[in-house]
């Protein structure tokens, strides 16, 4: 339970364990907080025998219930199944099952796994439970970490992964299995991390690694160097940290089961029929904060892929300027916790109004996706930082896919233009990872800037919303004046603001497809540099064009101009998180801030 604890900040909808107790199976699951099970466990706690399993769940497959929490079992109660990441073809898997007799009692794709473990055992014939579980994972398509257990085989925990991570504890007589250090830092710092495809054999004295034919596996073994004072963040100084670090997977994890086996996009949980969206007309898109700037985005690439006019509502106004809509109007509203309440406010004044509503959103079950028409997912998981990082790109990611699909059930794009598109946003994880690597020169400039007053943000097409997110979080996070513009607004009031030493963050275009436009933004680039701004340029790699002009450069790679939002805001998080780390501010909980506002 207390390694649960410490994984808590992964998901929070529902919890719940599994022992072996007298050589029977004992679960105990609870929805909502860890709390609640644990208050489960202190009026009937089972004796457990050696082995346990437990589990927080981030609901994706079915609402946070009693029923649908992990772990999961057969129908003879013989096999106990936990599971972080998606099942794609859990419904064909679960069709057959149910043909050979199976009860299901949940709604999860994890129940597939448990059954499909039975099964195998009993066709095997044997109690190899890691050899059913090699046999299981390569029937399996989607990312997975599956933990189980076997009442007759009661000194044993098996484990697979597959782009889900999943590490191990040695201990002294005693190991682990967590995906992450953090729930068994207390108790051992010596890991070993498991490489894809791989499946562990756990016993109290020994750790067995193989990969999915059986054959032995190369394994990464190291030692954690810090402790259980900080496994809640796992082993960064604050969550936001974290935060940006897990970018990658997130948006990875955004993308994941998203096209069907015939090559075409499927949204399962949009829920709008694609006679509805091709009766579309308009479409308008209502968000705040952070989350308006993922609007500005999706507006040129929805209108640039679909053809349909689209417009971008800050929230908390929309309703009272008595705006026009009507059934052939798509409002798409997007909302990191699903309980803003200008958003939800706005959505019920559309929905009055007849309006199709469609919402982007990270917490599953919340109240805007439950009274929209429709919800698509973002799965970046908890995001505890009050400024959005992993949320913002995953919105833009959810914003690209609604899009793309609009795209497609418009028919006004070809199948490969699509496909190519999607192909492009597959590519972006790796994208993120490698600014990632290359983020320390960034670091280094906040730092130097710890003493600016003033930070003003330049950008031009998809490049101004961005600069508008740099300017929010250097706002939300080091408490200091930050404005951003459309360069072209520049000659039209704001360069009276561009003094000396000034610094200036300057978002470039891609070269790709959008050349007049990076041209101008040089133009830009030299005309408050001539004033004696200190030029900040974030250009993607090989742009010669701004390096004369730009006193410090931070190179991104290059991407399809439509996407570059993805990577370019990355440098403008760290930048805002390291300068107001300078300051001594805490990032995790910025002054006068909520995660979530709930009040208009």
């Amino acid at each position: 339970m207390d390694g649960l604890a410490r994984l808590e900040y992964r998901g929070y909808d529902s919890a719940g364990i599994a022992v072996l107790s007298d050589g029977r199976l004992q679960t105990e699951k609870r929805a909502g907080k860890l709390a609640n099970l644990r208050a489960a466990l202190d009026h009937n706690a089972p004796a457990a025998d050696g082995i346990g399993i437990g589990h927080t769940r981030w609901a994706t497959h079915g609402p946070p219930t009693d029923v649908n929490a992990h772990p999961h079992v057969d129908h003879d109660n013989r096999v106990a199944v936990i599971h972080n990441g998606i099942i794609e073809n859990f419904a064909a898997l679960r069709l057959e099952l149910e043909e050979r007799g199976c009860k299901f009692t949940s709604e999860t794709d994890t129940e597939v796994t448990a059954h499909l473990l039975a099964a195998e055992l009993h066709d095997r014939g044997d109690n190899d439970l890691a050899a059913a579980l090699r046999s299981v994972c390569r029937r399996l398509e989607g990312a997975f970490t599956l933990v189980a257990m076997f009442a007759e085989e009661p000194d044993l925990v098996v484990a697979a992964r597959r782009n889900s991570p999943l590490v191990v504890g040695r201990g002294e007589g005693e190991n682990f299995l967590a995906s992450d250090v953090a729930a068994f830092i207390a108790h051992t710092r010596d890991a070993v991390e498991l490489g894809q495809d791989q499946v562990v054999e756990l016993r109290a004295d020994s750790v067995t690694i193989t990969d999915y034919d059986g054959n032995p596996a190369e394994v990464r073994e190291y030692h954690v160097d810090w402790d259980a004072s900080a496994a809640e963040k796992g082993g960064y100084e604050y969550f936001m940290l974290k935060e940006i670090v897990e970018q990658p997977r997130a948006v990875a994890d955004t993308l994941l089961g998203r096209v069907g086996v015939d090559g075409t996009l499927t949204l399962d949980e949009m829920r709008l029929a694609p006679s509805e969206l091709r009766d579309v007309e308009k479409i308008v898109i209502i968000a705040a904060g952070t989350s308006f700037h993922a609007g500005m985005i999706a507006k040129y690439a929805i209108e640039h892929w679909c053809r349909v006019p689209c417009e971008v509502e800050v929230a908390s106004e929309f309703r009272y300027r008595d705006p026009i809509l009507n059934r052939q109007t798509l409002v798409i509203a997007i909302s990191q916790s699903g309980e803003s309440m200008d958003t939800l406010m706005a959505v019920r004044y559309a929905r009055e109004q007849r309006a199709r509503v469609l919402a982007i959103c990270n917490v599953n079950g919340s109240t805007i996706p439950r009274e929209s028409d429709g919800v698509l997912y973002t799965h970046a998981g908890p995001e505890v930082g009050v400024a959005a990082t992993k949320t913002f790109l995953t919105q833009l990611v959810a914003c690209y896919l609604v899009g793309l699909y609009l795209a497609q059930v418009r028919t006004v794009k070809f199948g490969d233009e699509i496909n190519a598109v999607i192909a492009q946003l597959a590519n972006m994880p790796e994208q993120v990872e490698n600014v990632l690597a290359t983020i320390d020169p960034v670091r280094q400039l906040a730092r130097s800037l710890s003493d600016a007053s003033t930070v003003l943000f330049l950008g031009r097409h998809v490049g101004y919303p961005v600069a508008l997110e740099g300017a929010l979080k250097l706002k939300e996070l080091a408490y200091m004046h930050a404005e951003a513009f459309a360069a072209g607004e520049l000659k039209h009031g704001p360069i009276a603001l561009i003094e000396d030493g000034l610094p200036v963050v300057v978002v470039v275009p891609s070269r790709e497809g959008r050349g007049v436009l990076h041209d101008k933004i040089v133009s830009n680039i030299q005309e408050i540099r001539a004033r004696g701004a200190r030029t900040i340029v974030i250009a993607e790699e090989g742009d010669t064009a701004v390096h004369p002009f730009a006193d410090e450069l931070i190179e991104i790679p290059a991407v399809p101009t439509l996407l570059q939002p993805i990577i370019s805001t990355i440098p403008l998080q760290v930048f805002a998180c390291e300068l107001a780390l300078a300051k001594g501010n805490d990032v995790d909980q910025p002054r006068n801030l909520a995660k979530s506002v709930t009040v208009e």
